[in-house]
């Protein structure tokens, strides 16, 4: 495993050609220490891992690594499924230019409509927001803010050796920071 800058990480999931709605992602406190764990997780876009922290309220530092090619069964029962999540996540890019920014907010506007107008479901409206405003990468997340999911200990014990290779390179960064806390 190559371990790369956190945003690097984000931008390989951003071009995987891969179902953008398959990704599934858990996240919570990092297990010692400042700052988060995070995997991204996708059938055939593989298995990713990050550690990141907020330096300050417009800097957030971390790394990142692609730690499997491929999601297998095993380590898809550690991440939520759709029909059991307690939130959602997307990965989107700005608009292109001014234009691009006007058909995008007309396409959501007809998306709200039509969801006005008939029974849906928190889950559906999510969806077809990100499938018009053309996000490669969103799905079902399980984030705890105060703690650690269970499923989030799981993988970090399956990917250990990943693990302490990203845990070495984070500790690095938080070291040259000089900090002892992430904004929050």
């Amino acid at each position: 495993m190559r371990v790369r800058e956190w945003q690097d990480i984000v931008a390989d999931v951003v071009e995987q050609n891969v179902d953008p709605d398959g990704w599934r992602a858990i996240g919570g406190n990092r297990a010692s220490g400042l700052g988060e764990d995070l995997y991204l997780a996708h059938p055939s876009g593989g298995v990713y891992g990050l550690k990141t922290y907020a330096k300050n309220p417009f800097e957030v530092k971390g790394v990142g690594g692609q730690i499997a090619r491929k999601l297998d069964d095993e380590i898809g029962s550690y991440l939520p499924r759709d029909d059991h999540h307690a939130g959602r996540f997307a990965v989107r890019s700005p608009p292109e230019d001014e234009s691009d920014a006007e058909s995008k907010a007309k396409a959501v506007e007809e998306v709200v409509r039509a969801h006005a107008d008939a029974p849906t479901t928190p889950s559906a409206l999510f969806d077809d927001v990100m499938e018009v405003l053309e996000s490669p990468a969103f799905g079902p997340m399980e984030f705890e803010h105060a703690d650690r999911p269970e499923g989030l200990d799981e993988l970090s014990a399956t990917f250990e050796d990943a693990e302490e290779a990203l845990e070495a390179e984070f500790e690095d960064i938080i070291r040259e920071d000089e900090v002892d806390r992430g904004f929050a």
